[in-house]
């Protein structure tokens, strides 16, 4: 069985002006807060690794220490471009990088591996984008045009009625583009 992984990005926890910028549904800072914190731990056990691809939060550090142990799972922090006070905790991570290349097992594929890009940022290219190596981002919280012939998504809450998606969700997002490989033998 394959290890419960998640990604998400975004959260935006502490910013009152997110929820206009971005349209988001809530009604007040607190209303956002608790209910990002409610979708994720309905996803999210303990023994679950999740890999937040930056912006976890805006608040001051105590109040970002306090949102960060409500969370469940193992996080893996992708540093966005507000992080300072998640940086503050530094223990609450498995690991804060600021990119980083997953490999996840994956019988389906002819070498037995997917390998995943994760930053915060979109890119257009990246290593391995021609061989099907997939890149995740936040950052732009879906005002990026999806491009259905490159396999990179939006992880952002934005993007996922504000729910971290699991590898095989972003799996059967990935089924769904229309890439293929710019380099196949001619026959």
């Amino acid at each position: 069985m394959k290890p419960n992984i998640f990604f998400t990005a975004d959260h935006h926890f502490g910013h009152e002006n997110i929820i206009k910028f971005s349209e988001r549904p809530f009604e007040s800072l607190e209303q956002m807060n608790e209910e990002l914190i409610k979708r994720w731990n309905e996803r999210i056990t303990d023994g679950d690794t999740v890999y937040h691809l930056g912006d976890m939060s805006l608040g001051k550090p105590d109040f970002t220490k306090e949102i960060l142990d409500q969370l469940n799972g193992n996080i893996h922090l992708i540093k966005g471009n507000h992080e300072g006070a998640a940086l503050t905790y530094p223990k609450r991570f498995a690991s804060i990088r600021d990119y980083h290349e997953l490999k996840i097992d994956e019988p389906e594929n002819d070498n037995g591996k997917q390998k995943i890009i994760l930053f915060h940022y979109a890119m257009r290219t990246w290593n391995g984008s021609h061989r099907g190596v997939w890149q995740l981002y936040g950052h732009s919280h879906g005002t990026l045009s999806d491009d259905e012939m490159a396999l990179s998504i939006d992880v952002g809450v934005d993007c996922h009625n504000f729910c971290p998606i699991s590898y095989e969700e972003v799996k059967e997002l990935m089924k769904k583009k229309k890439w293929t490989p710019p380099f196949v033998p001619r026959s």
